[in-house]
This record gives structure tokens, C-alpha cells and sequence, in this order.
């Protein structure tokens, strides 16, 4: 049975300024188109192309940085927290023993196996105290309590101070991601802005047609579907559905999870791309399948790299509505099936969310989550 959601497609005021994928990286580099006065309009398509594309694998990297980040801070603190009740708990114990010395003083004088009992050595007190027969069972048990505290204290502290350290690298690291992709983005602004006017408007347009075209070609399936669906009548309610139904048809095969978890994708159509986002507004690749996913009770990894091994694999003639679609070399950007040879995704900054042919990038794998 075909599904019958109408996710709204992307308004024109929200189509890119050219293709929203990039194909095999172009023998045209970027001195190359520095150094050309007048790059032709096509050679700005293709290097600006391939920025993009560089600007989505180094964001899985900045997602990877982010995920990492949180997962430092988080460890940090929880040994942060251990050390201060460790501290407090020490404390009290070395406060008790206080309080017995105070006593023994005020009757007579503070004891010799006192005088070792307090020594800031406790190795040292239990091997003088065991040799002089000057320790109870019950004291050497209370310094043991204190000299293994202060060892895992002194671990913790030192553990924490790494994590801290490692946390710091890591917001480096991710600001020298967001520096690199800033620096792609305006570098494809810079090459978009040599061109004229005329220019910006054909590669708008020619996008355009790209994206009705592929529109186009899911509305169809849709109405054989629905026609289907109905017996083959071609009239009626069934007509009604064929020419109001413009999403690509979410064809029979994904399980019920899958299912949900593509409307919820679908639901996105015309949404930004902004990189390091996971909705539920903004998007970017993988951002956007975690969240569709999230909604379907399912919980994906953040980036592309990782939620590539968050199921089985699956080659391009068994996908099924709801998987997972992998493209480039290293893995650096997802997308989910629809059917009928569409994907829905987040492509790249300055684009939405958006329907593409599954081979209109090179594609690398499909993974069946549910």
C-alpha cells in the first residue's frame, strides 16, 4: 500500500544557486581558479561544487569534534564531583581521628601510637606502628580507609586534569573545523560573486528545472501507484490523490519504523541546511537522519561515519524505503530512501532539504537500520 503523505516540496525562494551535489573531485583547482580572471561560468560550478562537498566532510568531522566534546565534559565533571565528595569524605575521617587526639591530649599527653596514627605518611605509620605492636585492628583499619582514599583521590585528580586538558583540545580542534569551513564558504561566495549577474541566474534556473524535473518524475510514480492502489481506476477520489500527491511514493518494503522514520525526513522538505545541525528547524546530512530517526524511536549516531555501521549493509538494487544511503569515499555525507531511485536529504550550506536521484552522487553503500 503507498503511502499518501504530502510533505510540502521546496519553494523556489529556497532553490539553490546550482546543483546541490558535488560529482568526482574536477582537475580544476583552486589556484588554478584564482589565478583565472574569468573562470567560465562552468568552471565556477565545478570548483564551488567541490568546496562544498570538501565543507560536508569536514562538517561530520566538526560533528565528531561536537560528540566528543560532550562526552570529555561530561566525564570531567563526573570525576570533578567524585574528587569533592571524596575530599569531604576524607576529611570527616581525618576531622574523627582529630577529635581522639584533642581527647588523649587534654588527658595526660597525645599518645606515641597517636603521634604515628597522624602522620602524613600512612604507609610509613603502619609499617613503624606494625613493628612496634603500637596499632590496633581498629585504627589500621581507619588508616587504611584514609591511605586508600587519598590514592583514589589522587587518581581521580589526575584523570580529571586530563580530561580537562583533552577538553580544551577539542574545542581547538573544533574551532579550526569551523574556521576551515568558514573559509571554503567564502571562498565559493567569492568565485559565485565573478560571475554576472546573468550567470547566477542560469545556474539558479538550471537547478530549478533539476529539481522539477525530479519532482516530476516522483509525481508520476505516484499516480501509477495510487491507480494501483485503487484497481486501476482512473477516475474518482483516485484521480483527486494523483494530481494533489507530489512527493516521490514511500514504496512497500520498509519495515514500520523505516517507514515513519522517511515521513519525518519527508516532513523536512524545504528545510535549511546548516551545518552542525540536527533540527528539528535546521539540518545538516546527517543531522537530519538522527532526527528522523529519534522520531521513530530509533537512536543513530551523529555523524555519516558512524551511522554507516548502525545496521546492515545493503547494495543499490536492495534498497528499501527508510535506508540509509552513503555517498563518496569517505562516507562523508548520507541521505535516506524514498523510492524509486529518490533520496531525501540535506545536501550543503546554502540549500534545504530536498529530493535527488540515489545515483546523482557517487554512491558508496546503503545500510538497513530497521
Amino acid at each position: 500500500m503507498a503511502s499518501h503523505r504530502r510533505p510540502k516540496q521546496p519553494s523556489r525562494a529556497r532553490v539553490t544557486i546550482f546543483g546541490a551535489t558535488a560529482a568526482a573531485t574536477v582537475a580544476l583547482t583552486s589556484q588554478s581558479a584564482s589565478a583565472d580572471p574569468n573562470p567560465t561560468k562552468n568552471e565556477v560550478k565545478e570548483r564551488v561544487d567541490e568546496l562544498y562537498e570538501q565543507v560536508t566532510e569536514i562538517t561530520e568531522e566538526y560533528n565528531g569534534a561536537k560528540e566528543r566534546e560532550g562526552e570529555i565534559k561530561e566525564r570531567a565533571e563526573e570525576l570533578q564531583e567524585a574528587v569533592a565528595r571524596g575530599q569531604e569524605e576524607l576529611n570527616e575521617l581525618r576531622n574523627s581521628l582529630g577529635s581522639v587526639a584533642s581527647a588523649q591530649y587534654r588527658n595526660g599527653g597525645l599518645a606515641p601510637s597517636m603521634q604515628l596514627f597522624l602522620s602524613a605518611d600512612p604507609d610509613g605509620y603502619l609499617e613503624q606502628a606494625s613493628t612496634l605492636g603500637q596499632v590496633t585492628a581498629k585504627q589500621a583499619e581507619a588508616l587504611r580507609t584514609i591511605e586508600t582514599k587519598q590514592r583514589t583521590l589522587a587518581q581521580q585528580r589526575a584523570e580529571a586534569g586530563e580530561q580537562l586538558e583533552e577538553l580544551e583540545s577539542t574545542r581547538e580542534e573544533i574551532k579550526g573545523k569551523k574556521d576551515k569551513i568558514q573559509g571554503k564558504l567564502t571562498e565559493a561566495q567569492t568565485l559565485l560573486n565573478r560571475l554576472t549577474e546573468e550567470e547566477r541566474r542560469q545556474l539558479a534556473e538550471a537547478e530549478a528545472a533539476e529539481q522539477a524535473r525530479a519532482a516530476e518524475a516522483a509525481a508520476r510514480a505516484t499516480r501509477t501507484e495510487d491507480r494501483t492502489d485503487l484497481g486501476g481506476s482512473g477516475s474518482g477520489s483516485g484521480t483527486a490523490t494523483a494530481t494533489t500527491q507530489t512527493a516521490p511514493p514511500t514504496t512497500a518494503g520498509g519495515s514500520g519504523r523505516a517507514q515513519t522514520a522517511l515521513s519525518m525526513a519527508q516532513s523536512k522538505i524545504g528545510s535549511p541546511y546548516v551545518y552542525g545541525s540536527a533540527g528539528p528547524s535546521t539540518f545538516d546530512c546527517s543531522g537530519l537522519t538522527s532526527w528522523a530517526y529519534a522520531q521513530a524511536g530509533i537512536s543513530l549516531p551523529r555523524t555519516s561515519q558512524a551511522q554507516a555501521n548502525a545496521g546492515t549493509r545493503v547494495s543499490q538494487s536492495e534498497l528499501q524505503p527508510g535506508d540509509l544511503v552513503f555517498y563518496y569515499s569517505g562516507i562523508s555525507h548520507v541521505g535516506m530512501y524514498v523510492g524509486n531511485g529518490q533520496i531525501v536529504h540535506a545536501p550543503r550550506p546554502g540549500s534545504s532539504v530536498h529530493y535527488a536521484g540515489v545515483n546523482s552522487m557517487p554512491f558508496m553503500f546503503g545500510v538497513r537500520v530497521a
